[in-house]
């Protein structure tokens, strides 16, 4: 059993606060003499949001119909092959936790605007990206994004919805190739926000998340238990997850040989201890990996949902 997978049982048998703190500063402490991943030159760069009309090869900051009388906002990128006619898999992104940093380098803001997955997942050609707002409302009514956990699951989901409807119905999205992407609290949101219930399960394809699992640890929020995991992992039907983490997978590997829930898992060990989405931005082999499975499940038949 490796460290790691010591340290995640610790936590879970703990579910105390100090402990989870301890277990986000973890990729740093675990480094060593581990190579640094932001000692690679990226050969990817993401393009900034912008305020402006979308448009092949562009990434713009835009509201769904709806909350245009609120703060809420996600971005939407149409790749530099897209056209009007075009019928394209849509990447839907989740971001991680906000005010994270550590100390090889990596941080995560929890914006829309900061995320690099469904990019560097897709390399800009061949998929619209959308990265949508975890939604909270603040004590004056405002309704804006969350940088942080989840804000309100449900208003989450009916923009998630509304947004994935809007962006297939505009922009040419197939709605049967419709991949739900995130990073750290993003790769989470995959389950607890992607299978919280029937309606908004039926609309992924597959899933791809990167560090961190639902239901591996007990975190600060409501149903983050292994038993209301498993049950949001009922509603996979056999759909095929991307798994990826730094360092090792067995703590997640362990948790679903536990559940008794059977997909076609993809577990992949990044060799770096990055707490980040941001290998994707470089060439390497675990990349060149995703990429092959991406286009793999792009190819398979309509799976059940």
């Amino acid at each position: 059993m490796t460290t790691y997978e010591l340290f995640l049982l610790f936590v879970r048998s703990l579910y105390h606060p100090a402990a989870i703190a301890c277990l986000l500063l973890l990729p740093g402490v675990l480094s060593g003499q581990e190579r640094n991943l932001n000692d690679i030159p990226t050969d990817t760069t993401v393009p900034s949001a912008i305020s402006t009309e979308p448009s092949a090869g562009l990434r713009v900051l835009a509201t769904t119909d709806g909350w245009q009388d609120t703060s809420v906002f996600h971005t939407l990128y149409l790749p530099t092959n897209w056209n009007k006619t075009s019928k394209m898999p849509v990447l839907v992104e989740f971001a991680g936790n906000g005010n994270y940093q550590n100390s090889l380098g990596d941080t995560s803001t929890g914006k829309v605007e900061d995320t690099v997955l469904g990019y560097g997942l897709s390399g800009g050609r061949d998929c619209i990206w959308i990265s949508l707002p975890f939604i909270e409302t603040t004590s004056t009514g405002v309704k804006q994004n969350c940088k942080t956990w989840w804000g309100s699951v449900d208003e989450t989901k009916r923009y998630c919805l509304a947004t994935v409807k809007d962006v297939c119905q505009t922009y040419g999205g197939d709605t049967d190739r419709v991949i739900l992407c995130g990073f750290s609290r993003g790769a989470i949101a995959c389950n607890y926000i992607g299978l919280h219930d029937d309606e908004i399960a039926k609309l992924w394809r597959a899933f791809f998340c990167h560090s961190h699992y639902d239901g591996v640890i007990r975190w600060p929020y409501a149903d983050s238990d292994p038993k209301s995991a498993i049950t949001r992992l009922g509603r996979l039907n056999q759909r095929p997850q991307w798994i990826s983490h730094e360092l090792d997978t067995q703590p997640i590997e362990l948790f679903l040989n536990q559940s008794g829930v059977t997909s076609a898992f993809t577990f992949t060990r990044i060799p770096y201890p990055n707490h980040t989405a941001a290998w994707l931005l470089r060439d390497l082999p675990e990349r060149q990996k995703a990429r092959e499975w991406l286009a793999d499940v792009l190819r398979i038949t309509k799976t059940a949902r």
